[in-house]
């Protein structure tokens, strides 16, 4: 289940809209920008919306989300205005979001390695950049994070970019090596990026 939140409403909206116990807003408090304050309650809104109001957001000691009491996998992201959310309950699951200012522009030698490619066609090259981040971003995290290097552990195996579409990636770490089947998006100027697996 997948479920994407523009945040447009201000902290006290967002704040009516969720119920928090008192770990909850403790940790809320603990934030000291209100654009974090934002994206943490964006996401309660969001797992309320898809879920009902028994769903709570709990972390591992390596601080990976689970949903409470055992019943389901979540990933979570988020950047600018958007939080994405995806659910799943007995798959591994891994989303990434991000909004293409263009920053990691002059950085793919940085995450992506020599057997993945960009395309050439030049209106979708930003775009294409992006997937692989978001892709290996969303593998990382299906992963939980654990044994995995960012640029030569994953790859994007190559693809040409549309609108949306599937991709597939390759992960290799001590455990062995796995491939993943992974669906894109185009949102405005976001891309998205999620997987899930058995």
């Amino acid at each position: 289940m997948l479920g994407v939140w523009e945040i447009t409403e201000d902290y006290d909206t967002l704040y009516s809209m969720v119920k928090l116990d008192r770990k909850e807003k403790e940790r809320l408090a603990s934030f000291r920008s209100l654009s974090r304050k934002l994206e943490w309650l964006s996401v309660r809104a969001l797992i309320r919306s898809m879920r009902g109001d028994g769903s709570k957001i709990t972390y591992n000691e390596e601080n990976k989300p689970f949903l409470n009491g055992g019943t389901g996998n979540i990933s979570i992201s988020h950047s600018r205005n958007l939080t994405a959310i995806l659910v799943s309950p007995d798959k591994r699951v891994g989303i990434d979001l991000e909004y293409m200012s263009g920053k990691i522009s002059n950085l793919g030698h940085k995450f992506m390695n020599e057997r993945e490619k960009l395309t050439e066609t030049k209106e979708y090259k930003k775009f294409h950049l992006y997937l692989h981040w978001c892709a290996k971003e969303a593998l990382y995290k299906i992963c939980d994070k654990q044994d995995v290097k960012f640029r030569e552990g994953i790859t994007i195996l190559p693809f040409e970019p549309s609108e949306n579409g599937f991709l597939r990636g390759h992960v290799v770490n001590s455990a062995g090596e796995e491939f993943f089947d992974l669906e894109y998006l185009h949102h405005d100027n976001y891309s998205l990026v999620w997987c899930c697996k058995k």
